[in-house]
């Protein structure tokens, strides 16, 4: 069963699947030491981010925010990592499911803005001024390219808005995407909204659950993982939501294994024959779900399908969401896979 709805075209688009490198979208070019203003600097503000070439200036908080779909649960789940879910007017972005706890559910009571959406899934310019924020999150350049009937963001700079476009987004690829690039974008998150405190916390117990979990599985034998998106279908093949590269590789890499088709794209995804799939020996499997409410189905189905794998012989697979992508959960799923690669050792 694949997905018939944009959601191949916004993954395609919005999680990007050309080849050009797109550095950390977001510097810092601003600092209290340049404010004389004493409220200023007891507020944190102001703020400026570099912004995929576009200098963003906050003075204030932002309290209209809204959240563009993607195909992307990055942003969302940032600012509910943050506490800052109360600024948010209009969310378009579901998993349907979260490795965190209260999450999904959390998504799913959040505003929508009621706008009718465009053929992508998201929303279209003419809705988007007038639910008169003043701060659009869009994963990638994607939500802000004209040609896709989005506002552009000089056109939101005129009505009143920030825009950001989260990190390796700047180009719309994602294949050299890190667990860094989560940490940047909580970061500037944490900026934004000053509660830089909340987000330096929050990267630290991250950082130091990822380095603990490399630490055991450091020198083991690394298996090799087929991840891919369970009952999707993004190409021509049999297998066209097979991941290649981006911040999947890196999460493998932290839990002590590698991916099995690394070199089958130079994008970030690959569409693989059934053949090709099956001469290639899996270790292990990880079922993305994107709302799929069984991921752990698809998973078996593939293990039935291709018995002679190592992963079948061995039952070997893990089924996640949110973890696998841009967002701060990623030490989530360095957990979970370590202790499927390596039982003995997490």
């Amino acid at each position: 069963m694949s997905k018939k709805r944009p959601v191949a075209v916004a993954l395609a688009g919005a999680l990007c699947l050309v080849t050009t490198a797109c550095a950390d979208s977001s510097t810092d070019t601003d600092s209290a030491a340049g404010d004389t203003s004493a409220v200023a600097a007891k507020s944190g503000y102001p703020v400026t981010l570099q912004n995929c070439g576009v200098s963003e200036k906050f003075t204030e908080e932002p309290s209209r925010v809204v959240l563009m779909n993607g195909a992307s649960v990055a942003e969302v789940s940032t600012l509910l990592a943050l506490g800052v879910q109360d600024r948010i007017v209009a969310n378009q972005q579901s998993y349907g499911m979260s490795e965190v706890s209260g999450r999904a559910a959390a998504i799913k009571a959040l505003p929508t803005g009621d706008v009718k959406l465009n053929d992508a899934y998201d929303i279209p310019r003419e809705a988007m001024i007038g639910l008169r924020p003043d701060l659009v999150l869009s994963t990638t350049a994607y939500g802000f390219d004209e040609k896709n009937g989005f506002a552009t963001r000089e056109q939101l700079k005129q009505a009143g808005a920030h825009t950001y476009v989260s990190p390796q987004g700047c180009d719309q690829d994602t294949s050299k995407m890190t667990i860094a690039d989560s940490y940047t974008l909580l970061r500037d998150m944490g900026r934004v909204f000053n509660v830089s405190e909340r987000a330096e916390k929050l990267i630290a117990a991250s950082q130091k659950r990822v380095a603990g979990i490399a630490a055991k599985v450091k020198g083991e034998k690394q298996p090799k993982v087929m991840v891919l998106f369970s009952n999707m279908a993004m190409g021509g093949n049999d297998f066209s939501s097979v991941v290649a590269k981006g911040i999947y590789n890196d999460i493998l890499a932290k839990a002590g294994g590698t991916n099995a088709f690394e070199n089958a794209s130079e994008t970030s995804f690959a569409d693989l024959s059934k053949e090709k799939v099956a001469a290639t020996d899996v270790d292990a499997l990880v079922v993305i779900g994107y709302n799929d409410p069984d991921p752990a189905a698809y998973a078996k189905k593939l293990l039935k399908e291709f018995p002679q794998w190592p992963a079948a012989k061995n039952n070997t697979y893990v089924a996640l969401s949110d973890s696998m992508y841009l967002g701060p959960s990623n030490d989530l799923a360095v957990e979970k896979i370590a202790e499927a690669l390596h039982p003995d050792k997490v």
